[in-house]
């Protein structure tokens, strides 16, 4: 079950195929962003740290895969190249099948390290 797991493997587990896809490719870009960052589970969710600092998440719900940046002044300035997307303070949800583009994840998290080191 995801909401039990110990590791990030585990949590993506527990998902379905379409789900876990989605989630894995938003692994994969996240840690080409930030190869210092240490993989975790926060909050019941997969999430990465940084110098010891949170720095982002991601999940999946019912009906929607999210990521979390932690941070609203991040959605924030990125809004316009999120219009499209569902997002409150700190989190960006998207369908399996319209995830987020790589290129955007990457410049989320750089600013996400950015933001942390300032």
């Amino acid at each position: 079950m995801a909401g039990k797991a110990r590791t990030i493997d585990e949590y993506l587990a527990g998902l379905s195929d379409d789900k876990r896809a989605a989630l894995q490719k938003l692994r994969k870009t996240i840690r080409s962003a930030a190869p210092g960052a240490v993989e975790c589970i926060s909050y019941r969710l997969p999430a990465f740290r940084l110098d010891g600092r949170m720095l982002v998440a991601f999940g999946a719900t019912a009906h929607h895969c999210a990521f979390y940046p932690m941070s609203a002044s991040t959605v924030k300035a990125h809004k316009d190249e999120l219009k499209g997307y569902d997002t409150s303070p700190g989190t960006i949800r998207f369908p399996t099948d319209r995830p987020l583009p790589a290129t955007l994840v990457r410049k989320l998290v750089k600013a996400r390290i950015a933001e942390n080191a300032g």
